[in-house]
């Protein structure tokens, strides 16, 4: 695939699951991949153009989604996808890793066909 997609992928303050997401898919040729957070006092937080950059955003929760929508509805944005990831889990725990495979992996092969 010559045109790869850009996936943002966002959770509350960028310390554990988005940031996973980005560790475990950074090396992945079929599309791009950066991480942000919603808290003002994230790793990372996120950007206008983070949602400008980004074809398809991933969040853990529904209250997330929300949440950009209002922060961002002056922007044209990109399909925010809810993951519904609890935060309950570590950075790079093992049961978040297969859980954010299956349903990122689920989610390009139904969206892009990769």
């Amino acid at each position: 695939m010559t045109n790869r997609p850009n996936i943002l992928v966002v959770c509350g303050r960028n310390k554990k699951r988005s940031r996973t997401a980005e560790h475990i898919f950074k090396n992945d040729n079929r599309f791009s991949i950066r991480s942000a957070g919603l808290s003002p006092r994230s790793d990372r937080k996120i950007s206008e153009n983070d949602l400008n950059w980004s074809n398809l955003v991933f969040v853990m929760e529904s209250g997330q989604r929300a949440k950009i929508w209002g922060l961002y509805r002056h922007l044209e944005l990109p399909t925010i996808e809810v993951l519904n990831i609890p935060d309950e889990y570590e950075f790079i725990d093992e049961e978040l890793v297969e859980t954010l495979t299956d349903i990122i992996n689920y989610t390009l092969k139904k969206v892009y066909k990769i």
